[in-house]
């Protein structure tokens, strides 16, 4: 949606605006999961400056052969530059010819998606770094922006490259939009809706600026849903199966049982391994890696609280709120979608504790603000677990952070269309009664909520901090 408002990301185009004050060339990275703007934010960026973008040809059946890139590449040059008839042989030889026509005034390339463009030929990064070394760099104005979805194959092929070491100028990592930003895709009605209305649309969608721009102001949450989930061809119908072909095709099927399985609940590798009928190894640590990489699940490590260290234990959260939608609502009901057969959304708040849990997570600094934790002051923080053992019994905490003054702050995160009333304070001390808390360790209990809590729960003054989360909709 190409006409749709730009909002957001001023820290990314200030650090980009940043790069054209340079005297010399400059080798940028932009990576992030799909549909989280990174072509958006490099056509806001190249608003002002002239511009060729390139664009890798996306996978077709699992696989889309290297020549078909190079000469996808060559038309895309022919379309943008006075070149006719371009082979598109070899890669040298299609940079040396776009070196040719950008050697001079200030520019803007753009290679998008090439984790697409590059993945299938083997000399494709080595002929970029010779042309970049030995043609591209000799123009002082020029730019040139590698992006791409597939974060991993991007950190591994190009950021951890010796080949590339030294060259690039700026590494950014797109992430969902923050509240406040997301609030402003209710433009003119934003309002006028309640707070837990827009919550409920957020569980959905998350801060993904695609999804968020077809959202209708004017369409309540409930039919928001139903227009964008369960009408036959609709975006978050075909959404799966397009991110999956896409980012990891011929391999997706595996990757679709590991969201599956997250999808009921965090695990660890053995947990995942065995959902999955695969042994625990590297095959399936790499499949975990791409996931954690592209965006759509976190791996949480617990650590020690006697050492502030990190443990070895860790275990898997499916962090992306549309394909956890998606596995619970749209999945089993989509033989009924594909006849148009849905008239109204299944109701999904059984998944909104831990929707909400994710946005909470994605928005965490901003509740840091509130209760004025110092970063440095942090020696650890992230959801928490204790693992069962015979003799200690197991935990779950939402958030917790450990403080360098040995105080722990005990987050129980509350998704509630009622107000929140005491029974929150039983639920949370029996977590922390489960708590191995060393005996000089002080805690302080917060809540995170969003409709508000009850008289008589502000009065029992337990908690050290009452977040309604809702405020950070608000710039």
């Amino acid at each position: 949606m190409e006409n749709a408002p730009f909002y957001g990301r001023e820290e990314e185009l200030k650090r980009l605006k940043g790069v054209t004050k340079k005297k010399s060339a400059s080798l940028v990275v932009i990576r992030g999961r799909r549909r989280i703007g990174k072509s958006r934010l490099i056509l806001e960026f190249s608003k002002k400056m002239k511009a060729k973008i390139f664009t890798g040809l996306p996978p077709v059946g699992g696989v889309t052969a290297a020549q078909d890139q190079r000469e996808y590449f060559a038309k895309q040059m022919e379309q943008q530059l006075p070149l006719r008839a371009i082979k598109g042989e070899d890669w040298a030889d299609l940079f040396w010819l776009l070196a040719k026509e950008t050697k001079k005034g200030q520019l803007l390339l753009v290679f998008d998606e090439i984790n697409w463009m590059g993945s299938e030929d083997p000399t494709f990064l080595g002929k970029l770094k010779s042309a970049w070394d030995l043609h591209f760099k000799n123009n002082p104005n020029l730019i040139l922006i590698l992006s791409g979805s597939m974060s991993g194959w991007i950190e591994q092929n190009i950021l951890s490259s010796t080949g590339f070491m030294g060259r690039i100028s700026l590494d950014l990592t797109l992430d969902e939009l923050p509240l406040h930003v997301c609030n402003l895709f209710w433009r003119n009605h934003k309002d006028e809706l309640s707070a837990y209305e827009k919550f409920k649309i957020l569980s959905v969608t998350g801060g993904v600026p695609l999804y968020l721009e077809e959202i209708d102001p004017c369409l309540s949450a409930e039919e928001n849903i139903q227009q964008l989930a369960f009408q036959r061809g609709a975006l978050l119908v075909e959404e799966f199966d397009r991110i999956f072909s896409d980012l990891f095709s011929h391999r997706s099927h595996r990757y679709k049982m590991i969201v599956k399985r997250l999808a009921q609940g965090n695990a660890d590798l053995g947990q995942i391994c065995e959902a999955i009928e695969m042994e625990k190894g590297g095959t399936v640590s790499e499949y975990l890696e791409d996931l954690v990489e592209t965006g759509y699940v976190a791996r949480d490590f617990t650590w020690s609280l006697k050492s502030g260290k990190e443990s070895i234990l860790s275990k898997f959260r499916l962090k992306d709120n549309y394909i956890r939608f998606y596995l619970k609502y749209i999945e089993p009901n989509l033989h009924q979608i594909e006849k148009n057969r849905i008239s109204r959304p299944p109701a999904w708040s059984t998944i909104m504790g831990l929707q909400f849990e994710n946005l909470v997570l994605h928005n965490i600094n901003q509740v840091l603000d509130i209760i004025k934790i110092a970063p440095e002051e942090i020696v650890y923080d992230s959801p928490y677990f204790q693992k069962a053992t015979k003799t200690h019994p197991g935990c779950q905490i939402d958030y917790m952070i450990q403080n360098k003054y040995n105080t722990l702050y005990i987050f129980e995160i509350k998704f509630s269309k009622q107000k929140i009333d005491t029974k929150v304070i039983q639920e949370l001390e029996q977590k922390i009664h489960r708590l191995q808390r060393p005996k000089h360790f002080s805690y302080r209990p917060i809540l995170v909520h969003v409709n508000g809590v009850t008289d008589t729960l502000l009065d029992s003054d337990y908690f050290a901090h009452t977040i309604d989360f809702s405020q950070f909709l608000q710039p």
